[in-house]
């Protein structure tokens, strides 16, 4: 019998991830822990509490709130700081803090505990100066990475797990890349076992979205109540590239790899939509505005900021080779799905939503 819990445990993936988990194990404890610091947390509470997932308001940062949490013997961390532009504008500590060591003292108490960990990494872990370097043509609605390039780790397929890591990649990437290595360490160490997953852009119902994270319900949500967006860098002609996957079909992968987890164990898998489910912010106006009906200006701002990339597609060969899995939904289908729940949910997530 499992005892889990997951960090995070309120925010978008990891509610989603623990409830998935307590339905399809109900034999199984699982607890959910977050300190509710991001706005519109507070509303997956009730969500957790039908699903029979247990609450621990706490933070990872300090030690007593996990011990508080309860002995485990799996460990989903999702708890972060998920913005590629932290602390840039601010200081940096929370940042570091949550992430880094809120990361140690979860793995203090996997080491304690004998648990395993599942670790929900980012692929901002890979140098923005790297991938900025990269040949890439234009077409009429985005980026395109060109067939060959002096960078290994690339090709048409996305970026694979051999891409270089020499280089800055943002703040926000440097702390993750810092918590896989100490987790590897720490299995080599302790004979733990764990999984690291270098997740994409992950979307579906119940994401709270923001200008700099959760952008694709962001634009969606806009789309509908007709409030104001820009594409921002590279221009302002929205041809950035992004793939997507629905945080359902993450769920299908985190399953098989905890069923087979002794089979994987040390593993880092880079995991995403792939080339199938890739798209362009301007690709992505014209889904929104079919879905919603509703078109309105989108303003231009040609400056790129600090930590923005212009292309990323996960290329999950790798996983899908070694477990058979790949994503059920497409494009459409999840904008479809975004968008019956923010109609169902409008006066709980049209305040949260027109303002960030």
């Amino acid at each position: 019998m499992r005892s889990v819990l997951v960090t995070g445990g309120a925010g978008f993936v990891g509610a989603n991830l623990a409830i998935c988990l307590k339905r399809d194990h109900p034999s199984w404890t699982v607890a959910a822990l977050d300190n509710l610091h991001r706005r519109g947390s507070e509303l997956n509470l009730s969500r957790l509490r039908e699903k029979g997932v247990l609450f621990f308001h706490g933070d990872v940062r300090i030690m007593e709130d996990l011990e508080g949490a309860g002995t485990f013997n799996l460990l989903v961390e999702c708890s972060a700081e998920p913005s590629a532009l932290a602390g840039y504008n601010s200081s940096p500590a929370y940042l570091y803090q949550t992430n880094l060591s809120g990361t140690l003292n979860c793995l203090e108490l996997c080491r304690r505990y004998g648990a395993d960990i599942l670790f929900l990494s980012t692929s901002r872990v890979y140098p923005m100066g790297a991938i900025n370097s990269l040949d890439y043509r234009e077409t009429q609605t985005r980026f395109h990475v060109k067939e060959v390039q002096d960078v290994p780790g690339v090709s048409p397929s996305g970026f694979n797990e051999e891409f270089p890591l020499k280089g800055a990649r943002s703040l926000y990437g440097a702390t993750k890349l810092c918590s896989e290595l100490m987790i590897q360490e720490y299995m080599a160490a302790f004979h733990m076992r764990g999984v690291i997953l270098r997740c994409g852009v992950l979307t579906g119902p119940w994401q709270m979205g923001k200008v700099d994270q959760g952008f694709v319900v962001l634009w969606l949500a806009r789309h509908l109540w007709s409030s104001r967006l820009a594409y921002v860098g590279y221009g302002g002609k929205g041809k950035q590239v992004r793939d997507i996957l629905h945080v359902r079909d993450l769920y299908k992968l985190v399953r098989i790899l905890l069923d087979r987890i002794d089979e994987v164990s040390g593993e880092i898998f880079n995991v995403g939509g792939g080339q199938d489910l890739s798209v362009s912010l301007c690709e992505l106006t014209e889904i929104c505005r079919k879905i919603t009906g509703n078109e309105f200006p989108i303003q231009t701002i040609p400056v790129t900021r600090h930590g923005d990339i212009p292309y990323y597609v996960s290329d999950c060969r790798r996983v899908r080779t070694m477990t058979g899995w790949k994503p059920r939904r497409d494009i459409l289908n999840i904008m479809t799905d975004i968008h019956g729940w923010l109609r169902d949910n409008e006066a709980d997530l049209r305040p949260l939503m027109e303002d960030r």
